[in-house]
């Protein structure tokens, strides 16, 4: 059963903190994996995908004839509603596009800034118990949005070896260019070393379980990573107005993740806050995902007293969810006080579920108090910057001086002489 508490009751490190803690036990698995992918290339590959999937593939990649069979063969409604998925997504995301800038308001002075999309981003798919055709949303089309010439995505076979339908549906209506039958730590290394097959890339989104989070710490550097996706996490703000059967669905719809996933209510109605506990067993056994829901409820779960919707949301700031619902009567009076959030869903009937496939912001999300410091993938993840100066002869001349006794001050007479020698001999100019 779920705990209750009141808000002073709670030491800071009881549910508060939901920092990342690394297992030891992945290191020397996930370095073993990277290492026989960079030497064996697609041979590790193979092996890997048998020993672990149970797939013993005779190829990698998806051939357009399997792309042709799932497009054939998955049902007409769902493909329409991936296609509206795609749509809102691509609606929302076209929004975060940024323009060049050029500035030249000082004679003989042009500053400016450009962004060019990453040429090749690989995208992380997982699989497993679920497949999630939504997570290839999430991830290609901002990607392609960006302008990303080349997107690789990655997924575990299932053990006939094939990919599932909806995975691959969703790959061709997002965009994606190529799809390979590989999953784990043996994936991400794929796509930062590169191998026979599979192309290297110079980023990796998506998210996957702890070996894959391993192995994703351990490339950084190599190439970029969006971040290190942590158990899913759902935190309720709700007043004495909310609907219990419905607060309690909404905490069991990331309860159903993972035994890890973390569901917290906090209320200052001590009246809801035991419906609530009560609906969850109710709850709980009708689910197909059951098992998963108690161990996730008894374990990570609870249920915070706080003295007021005000207090709720500075604890809400405290543990900085992935997740956040505010099922109160005013929600967007209390938006105003959330500053740590992935993302932020507002009233009565706008449960998490909306943003997971169809509403159109990403659900790609920091996790673990990571959203004090870091945001939803975005448009900004598939592009990067540069910028640019000009300087006339006449423009370099007017500061020279002072370029070179700044450099000078720190010791580095080279990068002074490269200012100034300019106008030593006119004769070359």
């Amino acid at each position: 059963m779920i705990k209750i508490s009141a808000l002073s009751e709670l030491a800071e490190g009881d549910i508060l903190s939901r920092e990342f803690s690394y297992d030891d036990s992945a290191e020397q698995i996930v370095t073993d994996i990277i290492e026989d992918v960079r030497k064996w290339g697609d041979a590790a590959l193979l092996e890997y995908t048998k020993k672990f999937d149970g797939a013993a593939l005779s190829s990698i990649e998806v051939t357009k004839g399997e792309f042709d069979d799932a497009l054939a063969g998955i049902d007409p409604y769902f493909l329409e509603t991936l296609k509206k998925a795609r749509d809102n997504i691509l609606e929302f995301h076209k929004h975060q596009l940024h323009d060049n800038f050029v500035l030249a308001e000082k004679e003989g002075v042009i500053l400016g800034q450009k962004y060019t999309p990453i040429a090749k981003v690989g995208i992380y798919v997982p699989g497993g118990t679920a497949a999630y055709p939504s997570s290839v949303l999430m991830n290609a089309v901002p990607a392609k949005l960006a302008g990303v010439e080349e997107i690789i995505m990655v997924t575990p076979p299932q053990k006939d070896g094939s990919v599932p339908a909806v995975i691959l549906a969703a790959a061709h209506i997002a965009g994606v260019d190529r799809v390979f039958k590989v999953g784990g730590a043996q994936a991400i290394a794929a796509l930062s070393y590169g191998t026979q097959t599979v192309p290297k890339v110079h980023k990796i989104v998506g998210p996957g379980n702890k070996y894959v989070a391993t192995a994703k710490r351990r490339v950084f550097g190599l190439v970029d990573i969006d971040m290190i996706a942590g158990p899913s996490e759902i935190l309720i703000i709700a007043d004495e107005t909310a609907n219990p059967r419905h607060v309690a669905a909404d905490l069991l719809s990331q309860a159903e993740h993972d035994i890890d996933a973390s569901a917290v209510l906090v209320t200052p109605s001590e009246e809801l806050a035991e419906a609530v506990s009560k609906e969850l067993e109710c709850q709980i056994p009708l689910l197909p995902r059951a098992e998963i829901c108690r161990q996730s409820i008894d374990n990570n779960g609870r249920i915070i007293i706080a003295g007021s919707l005000k207090e709720a949301a500075e604890t809400a700031n405290r543990i900085a969810p992935e997740h956040l619902e505010l099922c109160v009567d005013e929600p967007f009076a209390l938006l105003g006080l959330i500053k740590n959030a992935g993302s932020i869903f507002l009233g009565k009937h706008t449960p998490e579920a909306l943003g997971d496939y169809f509403a159109g912001p990403n659900h790609v999300l920091p996790t673990g108090g990571t959203a004090k410091f870091s945001s939803p993938l975005s448009v900004d993840d598939f592009v990067k910057k540069s910028s640019f100066i000009y300087y006339t002869k006449e423009a370099l001349g007017a500061v020279a001086d002072r370029v070179a006794d700044f450099a000078k001050r720190e010791g580095l007479d080279a990068h002074a002489r490269s200012a100034t020698c300019r106008f030593e001999d006119t004769a070359n100019d």
